[in-house]
Order: structure tokens, then C-alpha cells, then sequence
């Protein structure tokens, strides 16, 4: 299987590069580039440079750059206003000239325009167009439109909690930048508006009382629009990140707070440590608990009034029973709060199908996207999808890693397959001996049933340490056979001067030779690999731990290892290609699967089934566990292995913990977002341009708001239609017809 080598460069990027032989020149230089293709690039004469040998990695540079402002005086009269949403060009010069009379009609009227009055919001108006002309040569704007400039004055003195989570999330991201110099500003001015969740006719709503819980939001919609916020039944499905923030402001506006209203939430998921900085809801002491149950009491305490109902179980196929047509059919709507693609595609379905609006979000740092989905009106999620993400190649993975991802995903599976998934099949032997023998002989080919009968053997026999000592021993032998043996078989397979069939270098291009590593008990990561592996066999084995690294140090200096013999006719595949074909080879190879066969080459059952053994599951959050040490150790020594810049234990919990990039500011903008969307389904709106999907990017800054596609149109052959009609008319008549002979017959025998 081939892999994608674009650079995805442009011409002027600058670049540095590392790690390359021969050529040393450029190594940690910076160069300017011209794009030649998609995958080649040119950094100018070198001619002069020595003779490039092979490996390199080439990453953009990230320049400083200075920025200047003008001052607040100047740029209100002349403002650089950054744009966001086409649709409604000239709104932000509406809204400039508009937030600054709103100052001015406070100073010579005593107050803010008052709530939907058409007499101050007459003034306001005026006040507007006076100051659209003044000290002048020609209009700051020549679209001035009095009916946005009036809905302004009308709603000012309202607030929501929508607008106030898209604001302040963006305004915090431009303060994280003033602190840390990373990413640029908005330059100069943002504004931004949802008009369209107000009604699409004119209306003159009923004014709230002072004393009103959500008084400000009456101000904008109206008491009566309120009530309807109220009654409504909302379904969040997930309660992470985006589902924390999602139902607090749901809480805030109301939803779900009236006598027949309800929110129902639902997520599989437990709380972990590193949720704890941007899933607010939670606390330290809900670490382990699910994440549902834990946010449906939070919010419950910020608005007693809602009728919140939580779930732990998943929306999925074998859920119908739960999430059943009653569920569905008494929903108002549905917003996604997911991490996959499968889940939201499944949620989409069901939304279609029970003719239900939707709302999903995603985050990815910096970025975000929203996309509406309302029934007969704009397309479904799953009409459009993005390209899948492109998988490691198996082969480079295993032999030719050329970047840290590929290190530390190794480290992962890794793991995986010492501690998890052969102790899991020894545990499954043990309870049942019998029930294991019939499963693994239903095992596809030859090859995965004798893999799973070593597995077995491997855990309960071969490698089960009597004491700590014997942990340290296996730590030691595992580091041979992974970061030297393995490596010397690879070389010995393909050395380093290895040439092609097509006369080309075999380790060239994305393929860098690698080298055995000679085991240092004094260098840190060698002994953190020993110290983690030793520990995590001896729990495995529910053997007393030992944390003490000079012991374990002194210990495994004395121990002696085999030397490594390189052997002859062992297959090392170099591409996905060859490795499908053997495996295709195998998967032919069925055998006979005969029980008693199985059971011969499995350790005798009662010598081993009181032998206490339990499996890792891998958690990231626990730094007491050694599951991070091991991957952090195992993927800097395969790194060392192949010359790639070593990672951090912070970027290795992200990569190997399959944590999603996730910023407090982006998801409070995001749920923002959403949330006017569900203003305007509660509003009743069906026009598709009044419905706004997004993708912001807070680092560039990028806004752009866009309107839904519509929904595919298909051609129905109306001879066909009526035909098939004709059909079942005719069968239902045949069939009443049968029905009342048998009435009759069954009469006559009577």
C-alpha cells in the first residue's frame, strides 16, 4: 500500500530541515521554497553542498512576525473590519456605526433605547444616518439599512447566552495571544450578529417582567417565545467537552426547564483526569464516574427547573429498544456532541428518519465547524463526507517508521500485545477451558489459532516470573529482542548499502536505515523502559511492585544476555502489498481445527487455572501505573532505533491516548453557535438561506458562515409510480376478497 508523500508546501514558505546525511548543510537552516509539484520543491543553488546521502525531515519554520495597530480614536473613524458571513456584507459597517451611537443616544437620552419601541428606535435611527455622513467627504457606508439598525436599537438591552459564549470565547483566544505571542489577532475589528433568529415577520413580543429568570433573553424573543424555549424536549448526545458547554447554556436559556419540557443527555464515557481542563462540569473528585449522570446534577444545580434525564448506554443499533420511536417522535430536536464520524452518521440517520432538526459540532484546537441539518430544507450530514483519514501503512509502522506518530502508535499496539490482549485470552482459558478450545478452533486460518495457543502459553508458562528478579529479566531480554535483535534481522535483510531490483537505494526516500541500540543501565530511557516493563509484568501477575531504580539498576547490570544471530530465511515485508498477499496466504490455510488437537498443545488445565493473573487496560491518566512510562520509553528508544527526534511525555499521551486537540475558548464558541440554531428551530424558521452553517479557525482568524446546501432532489417516474399503485390497490383488493370468503364460508358452517 503506498502512502501519500505531498508536502502540501507553497511557494515563499520557509523551511528547515534535520537529520539529513551527506548534505549536512541544510541541516537546521532556513530556506525559502518554490513548489515544483505537489510532492517536490526547490530550495535553491546546492551545488556547493556535499553529497546527499539519505534521510531528512523537512517541517515548515514558524516565523515571528510584528504586528501594528492603530489606535481606538483613529480606527473608529476609518476601521479595518474583518468579514465573516457574504451573505450579509455591509452588516458590520452597520454595526460599527450603531455600537458607537449607542453610547451617544444613552448620553442625551438618560438610557438605552428601551425594548421594542418604535419611537427611540426612530431616533437611534437618525442618529445613525447623521453619523454615517458627518466630517465626511462621502458615506462610511453606502448600504445603511434602517431595518438592522432599528432591530438594534429594539434589542440592545437584551442579552443572550449564546452570544455571550461566542464572544467571550473569541475575546479569550485574542487575550492568549496577547499573553503568548501565538497565533495572530483579529485585525482590528470582528462583529457579528444573528439576526436571523429573530421572527421572519415583524412583531412586537410581550415584554418580560423585571423579576424574570431569564429576563434578558425575554427582552430579545418576547415572554411567549419564552415559554416555548421552555417546553421544549432536547436530546445532547455526548457529555463531553462540547456536551458540557452545550448544556449549560441550555440550562441558562431554559430549554428544557417547563412542565412538559425535558433535556435528555447521553455518553458512554467515564471522566478522566485530562477531561478536567475543559469539560468544566467536572470536578477532580468525579474522576471515574460517568460523564453523563455527573453533568446532568451539574447543570441541574445551575437551574433547578430543568428536567434533565441521563444515560449511559450509547444511540446505536443495538440501543433501538432505549432510543426507541417513542423517544425519537417526542423530540423537539437533537444536537451532536460526538467524536467520530460512525456515531454522527448513525445520529443522522436517525434524525431522517423521525424528521427531526439537528445540529453538529466539532472541535480541533483552534478550529471548529457547525453544520445545520433541518428536515426537507437543507442536505443531511451524511450527504457529504470528508476523505477518511489516511491509516500508517503496516509495514512502515513495523519496519520503516520515518516520523514520531509511527514510534509511538507502535509503543501503543505494543503494549497492547505484552499486557492486554494475551492475558485477556489466558483469562478466558482459565474460566473456561472448554468454551476457549471450541472458539479458537472456529479461529479463520493455521496461523491466528496457533498465535492464540502461544499467546496462552506465553502468559501462564513461558513467561510467568516467580519473583521481581525474573520481571527485571524479561525487561531486559524484551529490550534485546525489540531495540537490538529485531533491528539486526531488518539490517541483516536489508543492509545499508542494499540496492533495488530497479538499481535504486533501498533506504532512501521515506525509509531510514536504522541501528541496533546497545543497552546503557545509565542512560535514563534505557532504565525507564526496564522500570516500567518490569512493574507492569510483576502487576500483571499481582507480584509486589518495586519502584526503586537504583535496585533495579544494580540488578539488571548483572544480568546476560544471548548474543544475536541473525537467521536466515525469516520474510521482512517492504510494503502493505506483499504483507496482504501472506496474509491472504494464511487466511487459505484453514486446517482442521480439531478440538483435541487444540487442547494437546494447551497447558494442562488444572495445573494453571489457579494462577492469578489480570490484564492492563491501557489509562493514560494515571501516572502511577507505568502504562505512560512504557509507551513514552518504548517509542523514544524505537526513535533512537531510526534517528527521529525523540517526543515529549505530554505529545506522546496525546498521540498513544488518542486525545482530540480541544481549547475552552473553541468549544465555548462552537456551542454558541449551535445554540442560535436552536433559536431558530424553536422559532420555526424554514427558509434555508436564515440558517447558517460555519467553519472558524480562532488562530488565523477565519470566520466564514455560509448557508446550508439543499437537500438532493430526485426524479420519480410517474408512470412507474402509478403503476405500482395500481399493483397494490389490486393486491388489497384480492385480499378483502379472500378475507370475506373465508367470512362466508366460515358463516355456511355455522
Amino acid at each position: 500500500m503506498g502512502i501519500d508523500t505531498r508536502h502540501g508546501f507553497e511557494d515563499d514558505q520557509i523551511v528547515t530541515f534535520q537529520d539529513v546525511k551527506g548534505m549536512t548543510e541544510v541541516n537546521d537552516k532556513q530556506f525559502k521554497i518554490k513548489v515544483t509539484s505537489p510532492f517536490t520543491f526547490t530550495i535553491g543553488d546546492t551545488s556547493k553542498f556535499g553529497e546527499y546521502l539519505g534521510g531528512g525531515t523537512v517541517t515548515e519554520a514558524k516565523l515571528p512576525e510584528t504586528v501594528n495597530f492603530e489606535s481606538y480614536t483613529q480606527t473608529l473613524a476609518n476601521p479595518k473590519i474583518l468579514d465573516g458571513d457574504f451573505a450579509k456584507f455591509s452588516m458590520p459597517s452597520n454595526l460599527h456605526l450603531a455600537f458607537q451611537v449607542l453610547s451617544t443616544f444613552e448620553q442625551q437620552n438618560g438610557a438605552q433605547p428601551k425594548p421594542w419601541d418604535e419611537e427611540d428606535a426612530t431616533k437611534f435611527f437618525e442618529l445613525v444616518q447623521k453619523l454615517n455622513t458627518e466630517n465626511r467627504e462621502k458615506p462610511f457606508t453606502e448600504e445603511l439599512n434602517e431595518k438592522w439598525v432599528k432591530l438594534f436599537a429594539k434589542t440592545c438591552q437584551g442579552d443572550l447566552c449564546p452570544m455571550q459564549a461566542i464572544i467571550g470565547g473569541i475575546a479569550a483566544q485574542e487575550v492568549m495571544k496577547a499573553v503568548t505571542g501565538k497565533f495572530m489577532p483579529v485585525r482590528q475589528y470582528f462583529y457579528f450578529d444573528a439576526i436571523e433568529c429573530l421572527p421572519e415577520n415583524d412583531f412586537q413580543p410581550k415584554l418580560p417582567e423585571a423579576n424574570s429568570r431569564y429576563y434578558s433573553q425575554e427582552l430579545v424573543f418576547g415572554a411567549d417565545f419564552q415559554k416555548t424555549i421552555c417546553e421544549s424536549k432536547y436530546f445532547v448526545v455526548g457529555s463531553g467537552a462540547i456536551g458540557c458547554e452545550m448544556l449549560k447554556n441550555f440550562a441558562m436559556m431554559g430549554i428544557g426547564s417547563g412542565q412538559n419540557g425535558a433535556i435528555f443527555v447521553t455518553d458512554m464515557d467515564s471522566i478522566e483526569r485530562s477531561n478536567l481542563n475543559r469539560q468544566f462540569l467536572f470536578r477532580s473528585k468525579d474522576v471515574s464516574k460517568m460523564k453523563s449522570k455527573v453533568a446532568a446534577e451539574a447543570i441541574k444545580q445551575m437551574n433547578p427547573s430543568i428536567n434533565i434525564t441521563a444515560y449511559v448506554e450509547g444511540v446505536l443499533p443495538e440501543t433501538e429498544h432505549i432510543y426507541n420511536d417513542k423517544f425519537f417522535e417526542n423530540l423537539t430536536g437533537v444536537v451532536n456532541a460526538l467524536d467520530n464520524v460512525k456515531a454522527r452518521q448513525y445520529i443522522d440517520r436517525r434524525c431522517v428518519y423521525y424528521q427531526k432538526p439537528l445540529v453538529d459540532s466539532g472541535t480541533l484546537g483552534t478550529k471548529a465547524s457547525v453544520q445545520v441539518v433541518v428536515p426537507f430544507v437543507t442536505e443531511s450530514y451524511s450527504s457529504t463526507q470528508d476523505p477518511p483519514d489516511p491509516s500508517i501503512p503496516m509495514c512502515l509502522l513495523h519496519n520503516f517508521p520515518n516520523l514520531i506518530e509511527h514510534t509511538i502508535q507502535w509503543a501503543r499496539d505494543n503494549f497492547a500485545g505484552l499486557f492486554t490482549n494475551p492475558t485477556q485470552q489466558a483469562e478466558e482459558y482459565q474460566r473456561d477451558p472448554q468454551g476457549f478450545i471450541e472458539r479458537t478452533a472456529k479461529a479463520a486460518s493455521i496461523y491466528d489459532r496457533e498465535e492464540i495457543v502461544n499467546n496462552v502459553n506465553r502468559i501462564l508458562v513461558d513467561d510467568r516470573p516467580k519473583s521481581f528478579v525474573d520481571c527485571i529479566k524479561w525487561a531486559r531480554e524484551l529490550f534485546e529482542k525489540q531495540f537490538h535483535n529485531a533491528i539486526g534481522q531488518l539490517l541483516y535483510n536489508f543492509p545499508q548499502d542494499h540496492i533495488t531490483e530497479k538499481s535504486e537505494r533501498f533506504w532512501s526516500g521515506n525509509k531510514r536505515c536504522p541501528h541496533m541500540l546497545t543497552f546503557d543501565a545509565n542512560n535514563a530511557t534505557h532504565l525507564d523502559f526496564i522500570v516500567a516493563a518490569a512493574n507492569l509484568l510483576a502487576k500483571m501477575y499481582l507480584l509486589e511492585e518495586n519502584r526503586n531504580r537504583e535496585y533495579i539498576q544494580k540488578e539488571v547490570e548483572q544480568i546476560q544476555v544471548s548474543k544475536f544471530e541473525p537467521k536466515s530465511g525469516v520474510a521482512i515485508f517492504e510494503n502493505d502489498e506483499q504483507l496482504k498477499a501472506e496474509n491472504d496466504r494464511r487466511n487459505n490455510e484453514k486446517g482442521s481445527g480439531n478440538l483435541d488437537e487444540i487442547a494437546q498443545q494447551l497447558p494442562e488445565h488444572e495445573q494453571i487455572r489457579n494462577i492469578k493473573i489480570q490484564p492492563h487496560e491501557f489509562e493514560k491518566d494515571d501516572d502511577t501505573n507505568f502504562h505512560m512510562d512504557y509507551v513514552a520509553a518504548t517509542a523514544n528508544l524505537r526513535a533512537e532505533n531510526y534517528e527521529i527526534q525523540s517526543a515529549d511525555r505530554s505529545k506522546i499521551k496525546r498521540i498513544a491516548g488518542n486525545i482530540i486537540p480541544a481549547i475552552a475558548t473553541t468549544t465555548a464558541m462552537v456551542t454558541g453557535l449551535v445554540c442560535l440554531e436552536v433559536y431558530k428551530f424553536l422559532q420555526g424558521h424554514n427558509k434555508i438561506e436564515l440558517f447558517k452553517n460555519a467553519f472558524v479557525n480562532l488562530a488565523l482568524p477565519l470566520f466564514a458562515f455560509s448557508e446550508p446546501s439543499p437537500p438532493m432532489q430526485n426524479k420519480v417516474n410517474i408512470f412507474l409510480d402509478s403503476l405500482l399503485k395500481d399493483i397494490f390497490y389490486s393486491l388489497i383488493s384480492i385480499l378483502i376478497k379472500h378475507l370475506l370468503s373465508g367470512i362466508d364460508s366460515k358463516s355456511n358452517r355455522k
